[in-house]
């Protein structure tokens, strides 16, 4: 009964405090907008230029041109390929295209030798094989030319395996881990952001229980005998709820801006409920060593820079690691448990792997939680739950 009464103190506690869950519950989607644009006015373009003079040849009566059906199936690898941001433009003489590419209109110049079809033809005849010469002209001190050469480069040497029937020695096929193939650099940032929606927690939960004793209420708890575990869990109740409800509404905007997520939403949220209350015990240590909201403003901008910053929160970053424990790293970030939240929500969301594959995260986060839980409750009792 007194949990009860505490978790509906906290509530009324935590709506006069408007601001300030206003700001718990909407920073994390504030973010989620703000890298959203960035990506999107970030996102790489290269621009192809390709210039052909292949006169093509006759074959029973049917014109061939390699040089058009490569072009052809350079836009189509291009368009049928997610991820790759190459834009194929033709030119009608090489004078025009050399004056794109000097002006910056083009990033790489592809020219076709005339005799292309030709060429193709007498390495298809291995008994008069000739070796097939494309041109690439670019400033080769230019990052945006290396790639598009690379790209070209690749998709021609691809398409002269087709036409000849020669077969490459070592083809290489890749297999995505869930969709992390089809992914752009958005949504590698969502996990994350999901986390740090969680991390707002440290302000909520700190004031929450600060309030109290700032307000004199907690001489009342005392005095009606009622232990600190009974307090700090109806407080981290509401904090949980507060989390849930942060992440549900930063997942919503995300998916709305095009994240695409796959993988088991029950283990997410379970991750996200542990994380919760791993930045609740955090919060306790925090309001050991503080006695009113202003001092929770100031000294708690320290740590929560700290879980922001260097767990992958706000960019994603992974540590070098200091030692392995069962072949798990272990970094300084590592000691911060948003890090293993945040690689295991990267797992689950994006990597489609089950709760099995996330063990190590989950084990790392439970133990973190214990040992916070552990110096805040006892470190809270000593400051302010003794009754003098």
């Amino acid at each position: 009964m007194k949990l009860l009464s505490i978790i509906i103190k906290s509530l009324k506690e935590q709506l006069r405090h408007f601001w300030i869950l206003i700001l718990t519950v909407s920073m994390a989607p504030f973010f989620v907008a703000i890298y959203y644009l960035i990506n999107e006015a970030s996102k790489p373009q290269y621009d192809l230029l390709i210039f052909n003079q292949d006169k093509g040849f006759v074959y029973e009566s049917q014109s061939i041109n390699h040089g058009t059906l490569l072009i052809e199936k350079m836009k189509t690898v291009v368009s049928d390929t997610f991820g790759i941001p190459l834009k194929i433009k033709t030119a009608n003489n090489r004078t025009e295209a050399m004056n794109k590419l000097k002006n910056r209109k083009a990033d790489a110049l592809v020219v076709i030798s005339e005799d292309f079809s030709e060429r193709i033809l007498n390495l298809i005849d291995s008994s008069n094989e000739r070796s097939i010469q494309i041109e690439f002209i670019g400033d080769l001190t230019n990052v945006n030319y290396m790639i598009s050469a690379v790209w070209a480069n690749e998709m021609v040497t691809e398409y002269v395996f087709e036409a000849t029937q020669k077969v490459r020695p070592i083809r290489v096929n890749e297999t995505s881990l869930g969709i992390s193939g089809k992914i752009d650099e958005f949504d590698l940032y969502v996990p994350g952001l999901l986390i740090l929606s969680v991390i707002m927690l440290m302000f909520s939960a700190s004031i929450a229980i600060v309030t109290e004793v700032e307000n004199k209420t907690m001489i009342r708890l005392k005095l009606s005998k009622i232990t600190g575990f009974e307090f700090l869990s109806g407080v981290s109740f509401v904090q949980v709820l507060v989390g849930v409800i942060s992440v549900v509404l930063t997942l919503v905007v995300a998916v709305w801006l095009g994240f695409d997520f796959t993988g088991s939403l029950t283990i997410a949220a379970f991750i996200v409920v542990l994380t919760c209350i791993s930045i609740i015990a955090f919060s306790l240590i925090l309001t050991a060593f503080t006695k009113s909201t202003n001092e929770i403003l100031i000294v708690g901008n320290f740590p929560l820079l700290l879980f922001m910053f260097f767990t992958g929160a706000a960019f994603p970053m992974e540590g070098k690691a200091l030692l392995t424990i069962a072949g798990y790293p272990i970094s300084f970030q590592g000691l911060m448990s948003p890090t293993h939240a945040i690689s295991a929500l990267k797992k689950v969301l994006i990597m489609d792997m089950g709760m099995e594959d996330v063990l190590p995260e989950i084990i790392g986060l439970v133990i973190l939680t214990v040992i916070y839980f552990g110096i805040g409750v006892w470190a809270f009792q000593q400051r302010h739950m003794r009754v003098k």
